[in-house]
C-alpha cells in the first residue's frame, strides 16, 4: 500500500494514538522523531496550519491530526477494524472520541496548575469529565469500549488516561481513584494490558522525567 512515514514525539499522546493504530494493523512505517523545540523542515511543510505533530505522510501525502490519521488509516488498511460497522454505533463512537477534547481541555489547567487553589480548581473540573465518562459508557460487563475487542475510541481516551497518568505521578495528586472512577480504572487496566499496547507504551519513568521538564518550561515563562 505504498511507503508511510510517521512524524512524532515519542511521549505525545497525539502521535501514540497513530503509532497504536499503525501497530495494531501490523504496518510497516518508518519513524521520523520530531524535536519540540526545532522542529523539521518538512513537518512545517507538511502542516503549516498547527505545525505541530503528528503527521502521516503516505506515497508522499501529509495528513495531520491525530484522529483524522487513525480513521484515514482505518479506510485504506481495513482489517482489524477501529470503528463499528453499524452506522448507529459508529456515530456513538465518533461522538466519545470527540469528547476526549473536553478532557483534554480539563487536562491541560491540571498539567499547568502552579498553586494550590489552580489545582484544586483543575482536578474537581477534570472528575466531572471523568464521571461523565464513568457514568454513560461503562457497565459491570464492559471491559473496554469496543467490548471485547479495541475500537477507536479506546485509542482516543487511551492515549490521554496515559499522559495523565504521568501528570498525576509529576503533580503528585491521585485524581483518578478507583473508589471514585471503578469502570474508568478498570477499563484502563484492561487496555494498557493488552499485548500491543502494552509493547507500545512510553516507559513511564522515562516520560515523566520529559514531560516535568516540558511543564517546568511553561512554568517557569508564565
Amino acid at each position: 500500500m505504498g511507503e508511510v512515514k510517521l512524524h512524532g514525539f515519542w511521549y505525545s499522546p497525539f502521535t501514540l494514538r497513530v503509532v497504536w493504530t499503525l501497530k495494531l494493523k501490523d504496518i510497516a512505517y518508518e519513524n521520523i522523531e520530531e524535536d519540540r523545540y526545532n522542529k523539521s523542515v518538512k513537518l512545517l511543510e507538511y502542516n503549516p496550519v498547527y505545525k505541530k505533530t503528528p503527521v502521516l505522510v503516505h506515497n508522499g501525502k501529509p495528513l495531520c491530526e491525530s484522529m483524522l490519521i487513525v480513521e484515514y488509516i482505518d479506510q485504506i488498511w481495513p482489517h482489524n477494524s477501529l470503528l463499528p460497522a453499524d452506522p448507529y454505533h459508529r456515530a456513538l463512537a465518533r461522538f466519545w472520541v470527540n469528547y476526549t477534547d473536553d478532557l483534554v481541555s480539563a487536562v491541560v489547567p491540571f498539567f499547568r496548575s502552579n498553586t494550590d487553589e489552580e489545582r484544586e480548581k483543575s482536578v474537581e473540573n477534570v472528575r466531572k469529565h471523568l464521571a461523565v465518562v464513568e457514568n454513560q459508557c461503562f457497565d459491570d460487563q464492559k471491559k473496554i469500549f469496543g467490548g471485547d475487542i479495541l475500537n477507536i475510541v479506546d485509542i482516543a481516551f487511551g492515549s490521554i488516561f496515559k499522559f495523565f497518568e504521568v501528570v498525576e505521578d509529576i503533580i503528585q495528586v491521585k485524581v483518578l481513584e478507583d473508589e471514585k472512577f471503578p469502570h474508568l480504572c478498570s477499563w484502563y487496566n484492561n487496555f494498557k494490558n493488552v499485548p500491543i499496547i502494552k509493547d507500545n507504551l512510553p516507559d513511564h519513568d522515562k516520560m515523566a522525567a520529559f514531560v516535568k521538564a516540558i511543564r517546568e518550561k511553561i512554568l517557569a515563562s508564565s
